[in-house]
């Protein structure tokens, strides 16, 4: 089997259909589709097996594993990573869908180039348009791990084939019971991987519906689970690089609560303070971030949140409310 991919279903009733009929029109035969029910209430599986229905070619390659009780993202993509036979994974979100060549190009891609890795720009979906993401390009994985910490790459995990021994061989799994941040495996992933290969080619269509999808709001459920994953893979890179990342996990860190500034909640701007303050010095030292975020963050540790709040209200709430509906 030449890729396996893995898609966690939960409360996508909406959505399925889109994504289901975009994996069953590949272009790539070869490949083995696992669709993981994490015990979504609705009729999301009734959905995809009408769907599945139009495919008969399809069915043989089609495993939809049940999870009697919800466990979360992470552990509906364990689920199907431990069934997967595939020389690759691929993981694909269930509100999101595909071009229908983006098996094929990336396997041919991973194939040409003996890549352990291979990822592609994407699309970000609103209701009425796309922006094209673009990703930048790198050969060696050490090169790639370096961008995604100082935040030029993105980690995402769902614009990446993987190859399957990457997880086997280092035991690499997503952090079970631990949603937010869980993307931050793929950091573990480069780690491992010796070559890697990019595709500038946008394949992937990631869906925000809500217009206001830039400002997030943190449960405290959604912090613990953070707090988590962004440890754990802290203390993964200082065991595996002995100290030789400190510039790159102080912008990681950074990276990690800027998101805490978009928004106009003081509450979030008081988490911004008290995570990682030890990273504050190294704001302006990250030149690969655009002088508009270094300075953001800047003003934030001046204590100018009059600034931040006036940046939020412009760029976020007017400017991206108006050109991303």
């Amino acid at each position: 089997m030449s890729v396996s991919v893995v898609i966690p279903v939960f409360k996508v009733r909406n959505f399925i259909e889109r994504c289901a009929t975009s994996l069953f029109e590949q272009t790539l035969e070869d490949v083995e589709y696992i669709f993981v029910d994490d015990a979504s209430p609705d009729d999301s599986i009734e959905i995809l097996k009408e769907c599945l229905e139009r495919y008969p070619k399809r069915k043989a390659q089609v495993q939809i594993l049940t999870h009697e009780q919800n466990k979360g993202l992470p552990a509906a993509r364990n689920t199907g990573l431990a069934v997967a036979t595939g020389e690759y994974v691929f993981h694909c979100d269930s509100d999101d869908w595909v071009e229908s060549t983006m098996l094929e190009d990336l396997y041919v891609t991973a194939i040409q180039n003996s890549a352990d890795i291979v990822w592609c720009d994407w699309y970000l979906s609103f209701a009425q348009n796309e922006r094209y993401m673009r990703q930048p390009a790198y050969s060696r994985s050490d090169d790639a791990l370096r961008a995604m910490l100082s935040g030029i790459m993105k980690y995402n995990v769902w614009n990446k084939l993987v190859k399957r021994d990457i997880y086997v061989k280092n035991d690499i799994a997503f952090p079970s019971g631990h949603a937010m941040g869980e993307d931050m495996t793929v950091i573990k992933l480069f780690v491992k991987s010796s070559k890697v290969a990019y595709l500038p080619k946008a394949l992937y269509h990631y869906v925000r519906t809500n217009v206001n999808a830039y400002t997030q709001t943190y449960s405290k459920r959604h912090l613990e689970d953070l707090s988590f994953n962004v440890d754990d893979v802290v203390g993964f890179l200082e065991r595996e690089y002995d100290g030789d990342l400190q510039n790159e996990l102080s912008f990681f860190k950074l990276n990690v609560k800027l998101p805490f500034l978009i928004s106009a909640d003081k509450t979030q701007y008081a988490l911004w303070t008290a995570w990682y303050p030890e990273s504050n010095e190294f704001i302006m030292k990250n030149k690969s971030l655009g002088y508009r975020t270094r300075l953001l963050q800047w003003m934030a540790w001046k204590g100018q949140w009059w600034f931040v709040r006036a940046y939020y209200m412009f760029v976020y709430r007017i400017i991206y409310g108006i050109v991303y509906k």
